[in-house]
């Protein structure tokens, strides 16, 4: 795997100068639960960034509930907790990899290729007797430049435009299906029923963006074995997309649509981007249409 690497790989290298480890973890229903976690014990070495505080900006009408931070902000975020253009990031969380491929995508967004993802959670190493600690890490700051890369983001407006589409397809036209393949793959990430509009046990309206199917992201990991399935088994699970057609992915708030980016990648899929805002942005403009059931 290209963006995955095991918790042997990271031990064989857990003190390597370059090397810059990152616990994420966070929950929503305890926001100060992943940050009191870390304080607590860590894998030696690693650094601490929030989800909320560090890797979002503040919530405002658009935007979605964990908007993108500003990337200067970001940058010096970075810089902060020692991350440079040498550095070799390896980040992990006990979120199923959420959180982790969130600031994956993130550093990728900004620029940084050196960045993996551990496929093992924290107590998947702390029960394999792997190095734990309390203490924290001398961190010495350094100043990250920011390169963005646009085409790794789509806005509400791409999203529009990608939905209408599918929705003016008239599928007794004989140019239907061509038609259809010519236009960007909308990917809902969440859990199906939440896709369905049968529950939101978040957001103030159900359903999700027309035009959009559903994989869900946890269909993606050995739920046993806490880690990814391999590339073989990956690419069977998004067999029915087109490895040629740009795909645009999106969730709740822009955070577990990363996994599935990332799967994504590991797949083959090279033309992919997030619609970070996702469905809590798309709900917070009256004017956007809902689709309830299937499609």
């Amino acid at each position: 795997m290209q963006n995955i690497v095991s918790m042997k790989w990271l031990l064989a290298r857990l003190y390597e100068p370059d090397m810059v480890i990152v616990d994420c973890r966070f929950w929503l229903n305890d926001k100060s639960a992943g940050e009191a976690a870390y304080q607590a014990e860590h894998i030696p070495g690693a650094v601490y960034l929030d989800l909320e505080k560090d890797l979002s900006a503040p919530v405002t009408a658009h935007g979605g509930r964990h908007p993108l931070p500003d990337v200067d902000q970001f940058a010096r975020t970075l810089g902060k907790a020692g991350i440079n253009q040498n550095s070799r990031v390896v980040i992990y969380d006990d979120n199923k990899g959420m959180n982790a491929a969130r600031l994956w995508w993130m550093l990728h967004y900004v620029g940084h290729q050196q960045v993996y993802v551990l496929n093992e959670g924290f107590t998947t190493w702390k029960n394999a007797k792997f190095p734990v600690t309390s203490d924290q890490p001398v961190v010495i700051p350094t100043t990250f430049v920011a390169r963005v890369q646009p085409d790794m983001l789509a806005d509400v407006e791409e999203v529009r435009q990608v939905s209408q589409a599918y929705r003016s397809f008239n599928p007794t036209d004989s140019a239907y299906a061509e038609n259809k393949t010519s236009v960007p793959i909308l990917i809902d990430s969440r859990e199906h029923k939440r896709y369905l509009g049968l529950e939101e046990p978040i957001d103030p309206k159900a359903g999700h963006i027309p035009g959009a199917v559903n994989y869900f992201w946890l269909d993606t990991r050995h739920d046993k074995e806490d880690r990814y399935d391999d590339v073989e088994q990956l690419e069977k699970h998004f067999a029915e997309l087109d490895k040629n057609a740009e795909i645009i992915v999106y969730c709740g708030s822009g955070v577990s649509a990363c996994p599935n980016v990332l799967a994504l990648k590991e797949a083959g899929y090279q033309n992919v981007k997030l619609y970070s805002g996702s469905w809590s942005d798309w709900i917070s403009y009256e004017e956007n249409p809902i689709a309830i059931g299937k499609e």
